[in-house]
């Protein structure tokens, strides 16, 4: 057998050659040795997480991450105490307002027709990078409510255009290191109080009739801003579009606001939701495409409420085709013309079904039986007037006002099976639970720490009304798969959207102070096949772009969903606290209680 030579020892003397055997079972030993340290020394574990570490960080552009991390989190036994090891690092610094489902840079490829382009379209599952979404330089933590109705700091959100364009118009000013708002807008330079004022000879403004309004094209929302302390809930909407972040402005002030487009499909709300629809200016074309736009306004105003344009086209210098087109075509919907002001036209909407079909020379016609004026979740929008049978019963001058409405069981509970019943339980379940949250596990609401507040599991909005008296506005977020209560909600005077939670949420980073999750790990699954239709990184990845720096998020599940929860938690930087239930509950869940840690990219770089 060969050998090899190897040089004498220092001390000298014969010495016996290494054959190749030797040279293997020395291999051998070492390799048992290094075993057993491995298995049962903690250099072991802290050498695992560190290649686990490695192994999950990787540029979050790369497709492959994903897999990665999930794999890191799915592999971690159930029960097991720590992290994963998994790691999710940070977006790159341009990605600091991500909104994955409105990316202007994917979007601008697509048709102009309807403003289709402008609408919602998420990138493809697996797609998108899993990664943070960074704050940008000189973030701090926001101005409090309600001084932040008023002024928010420049520098988290360092956008100057809506100042230099629309300054002059009362919109916003920057002055020093804050954006101030004076609460104007296009069409009410001198400020929404006035504005408001001058409505109010015509509407109820404030005798509880009106609560859910909803701002079409809305600016910095100053509108529905200043709405607030006339009990009045407004839900402002707007496009991403080049005035930058307009949305992003209504939400940092505190203010009710959500992204969307008025273009080829249904806006995602039930129908007959709002008490008011309000535009200022927010250049619809409602007469265009047969009149389709005024037709999904229609849909979406309660009976008995009330439409207010103001701006073009009414009166308007060179429009007076328009102005007449829609003039004809709210009266074929037998809408009552309140008052023409300047600029300004107000409508009251019947508060009985529909006068149609009738002769009008827009071809306006019902829906068929068929049609579910409700769903809204990518629908396409319809050339045809929704009906409901319960219009009268839900009608403005019918439905309590608020803060009755509040706890009184609308006409549209009592289409479920054992409703009213179902109704009670979830409002003392929610009270219950939402004082637990408050007393036991440290929960900051009712204090200025928290005012824009999610529940992405909202059902019948009983977390929401447990929170009225809190300085607080919630989004209630009926997932599209389950069944479709987000007209009770609204019946009850709350706020809220469809949505599905396998896909990115129609709202700008750093959006949200807390974030209320009940069975979170239902809102993924499918409920015909069991399977999970995404991941709970994809959805808790998600969560952090929507939540502020020192954030909070509660998510509530059973014991085993709670775990993988906390795993994933940790590997996105949150502080965790997990809890039992409260002690009226018997069904066994577990309570996390997190925080979004405030880092920087700087800070994550180390």
């Amino acid at each position: 057998m060969g050998h090899v030579n190897l040089p004498p020892t220092r001390r000298g003397g014969p010495q016996r050659p290494w054959t190749l055997l030797d040279i293997v079972s020395a291999a051998f030993f070492a390799g048992v040795l290094v075993f057993f340290v491995l298995i049962f020394t903690s250099l072991g574990d802290s050498l695992a997480a560190s290649g686990r570490r490695a192994l999950a960080r990787s540029s979050p552009s790369d497709p492959r991450q994903r897999e990665r991390i999930l794999a890191l989190i799915d592999s971690r036994p159930s029960g097991s105490s720590g992290g994963s090891g998994a790691v999710v690092e940070a977006c790159p610094a341009e990605e600091v307002d991500n909104m994955p489902c409105e990316d202007p840079r994917r979007n601008s490829q697509l048709s102009r027709d309807m403003n289709y382009y402008r609408e919602r379209h998420c990138p493809v599952p697996g797609e998108e990078p899993v990664c943070l979404v960074p704050p940008p330089k000189g973030y701090r933590v926001p101005v409090q409510w309600p001084e932040s109705l008023h002024k928010i700091w420049h520098d988290n959100m360092p956008y100057g255009k809506i100042a230099e364009r629309k300054g002059h118009q009362g919109w916003m000013k920057e002055e020093g290191s804050y954006f101030t708002f004076p609460g104007g807008g296009t069409m009410f330079p001198d400020g929404a109080e006035p504005y408001i004022a001058k409505l109010g000879q015509f509407i109820p403004i404030n005798t509880g009739q009106l609560r859910t309004a909803l701002d079409m094209g809305c600016g910095v929302a100053s509108f529905g801003g200043f709405l607030i302390k006339e009990d009045i809930m407004t839900l402002s909407f707007a496009p991403r579009d080049s005035h930058k972040s307009q949305i992003q402005f209504a939400l940092e002030r505190g203010i009710p606001a959500f992204v969307a487009m008025l273009g080829t499909r249904r806006l995602p709300f039930p129908a007959h939701s709002f008490d008011l629809v309000h535009c200022s200016r927010c250049l619809i074309p409602f007469t265009a495409h047969n009149g389709t736009y005024l037709i999904e306004v229609d849909r979406l105003l309660r009976p008995g409420g009330y439409l207010v344009i103001s701006g073009p086209p009414v009166q308007w210098v060179k429009q007076d085709k328009e102005w007449g087109d829609l003039q004809g075509m709210v009266r074929a919907l037998c809408y009552e013309l309140i008052a023409v002001d300047g600029n300004t036209a107000i409508w009251k909407k019947p508060s009985g079904n529909s006068c149609l079909p009738n002769q009008n020379e827009f071809g306006l016609d019902l829906c068929s039986d068929t049609d579910d004026p409700s769903e809204a979740w990518y629908f396409k929008l319809k050339k045809c007037i929704s009906k409901s049978s319960l219009v009268e019963e839900i009608a403005v001058g019918s439905i309590s006002k608020w803060p009755q409405r509040l706890s009184k069981p609308s006409a549209r509970v009592s289409l479920m099976k054992n409703g009213i019943d179902v109704f009670e339980a979830d409002a003392r379940r929610w009270a219950r639970r939402v004082a637990f949250y408050k007393r036991s596990l440290g929960v900051k609401l009712g204090t200025p720490h928290i005012r824009n507040v999610m529940d992405m599991n909202a059902f019948f909005g009983g977390f929401a009304a447990a929170l009225v008296s809190d300085p607080v506005w919630v989004m209630n977020v009926v997932p599209a798969r389950k069944p479709l209560t987000l007209g009770i909600i609204y019946d009850r005077g709350l706020i809220g959207v469809y949505h599905d939670w396998c896909e990115a949420f129609s709202t700008y980073p750093r959006t949200y102070d807390l974030i209320h999750a009940a069975g979170i790990n239902s809102l993924i699954r499918d409920s015909t096949t069991g399977n999970n239709r995404c991941h709970l990184v994809d959805i808790m990845v998600e969560m952090d772009r929507m939540l502020r720096p020192e954030g909070t998020a509660v998510i509530r599940d059973s014991p085993e969903v709670i775990d993988k929860v906390a795993r994933i938690a940790h590997a996105i930087r949150w502080t965790v606290q997990v809890h039992g239930s409260e002690p009226e509950s018997r069904n066994g869940e577990k309570i996390l209680v997190a925080t979004k840690t405030f880092w920087t990219l700087s800070s994550a770089s180390h």
